[in-house]
């Protein structure tokens, strides 16, 4: 079931439960379920050995998480055979993906992706915009123009971070190391963010996601703070200005990837936090590492 529940500002908190409402998208190997924010859409799938995800006269890159599956992949006249817990940038234009083992298959787009952010379970929350969330401008092209990009993710593993940030022209994806026990109670990290969304999903584990909503003159319209418990695979979309943190309660593997468009700036600004810096150039304005 997608919940939205009325923010303060203009836009909705979006809690997707995957595991309990059917896909937006299904085919006899593939069932795909579509969540979107102002900026980004998220398409989630369980997917068959032999089905193919495609894409025709796509207008940007996206990103493509295979999460426990493997697949070929082919785009601009290149193809690359990907490994399971890899991530692949895609190039604008034509596309295709063709798994080679059953599994789940997580691909984030912008929200230039019309037909799936028209077709997303939670469509009618931006209805009306979003004039609270800074809108999407692409940075730089990437370094020797765009292509298939690929990443082994236990390749990109961080000494003392459970951080895994990757970055394109257009997204930004954190796609952290999983958690093998319960999180701390006492080492949690209440923050906000002042004009962008963040897409928290869940694809392992049990969550409790925390969120306290600032105060307006106007008393009538605080919120009491609310602490969300999600399965999985599910997706919490969550506003700006809204402080929040997520913890895992479950012992024995918990995964989380947070969803950012476009890319962070605070993130880009510490040097070696993002892992493929060198292929993605910041934009020439504003400050650098």
């Amino acid at each position: 079931m997608t919940t939205p529940t009325p923010q303060m500002a203009q836009t909705m908190t979006t809690q997707a439960r995957h595991y309990a409402s059917p896909a937006q998208q299904v085919a006899p190997d593939a069932s795909t379920w579509l969540t979107r924010g102002a900026n980004f859409v998220v398409a989630v799938s369980q997917v068959q050995a032999g089905s193919v995800l495609s894409r025709d006269n796509h207008p940007d890159e996206y990103m493509v998480y295979l999460v426990d599956t493997a697949a070929v992949i082919e785009a601009g006249g290149q193809r690359i055979e990907a490994k399971a817990d890899s991530l692949t940038i895609i190039p604008p234009g034509a596309s295709r993906i063709t798994l080679t083992a059953a599994g789940q298959v997580l691909r984030v787009f912008s929200m230039r992706a019309t037909d799936l952010a028209d077709a997303a379970s939670n469509a009618a929350v931006y209805a009306a915009g979003a004039p609270d969330v800074a809108p999407l401008k692409a940075w730089p092209d990437p370094v020797g123009g765009f292509g298939l990009r690929h990443y082994q993710l236990n390749e990109h593993i961080q000494a003392g971070s459970n951080m895994r940030i990757f970055r394109s022209s257009n997204l930004m994806i954190n796609i952290m190391t999983p958690r093998l026990v319960a999180r701390d109670v006492r080492k949690l990290s209440p923050h906000s963010h002042a004009d962008f969304e963040q897409g928290s999903l869940a694809l392992a584990g049990h969550w409790v996601h925390h969120m306290r909503y600032p105060w307006a003159a106007d008393m009538t319209t605080w919120k009491e703070d609310e602490h969300i418990e999600m399965g999985s695979p599910s997706l919490l979309v969550i506003p700006p200005k809204v402080i929040h943190t997520s913890r895992n309660v479950n012992d024995g593997g918990s995964s989380l990837v947070d969803i950012f468009a476009p890319p962070r700036m605070d993130f880009s600004l510490k040097p070696g936090m993002v892992c493929n810096a060198a292929d993605y150039p910041m934009p020439a304005t504003g400050p650098q590492p």
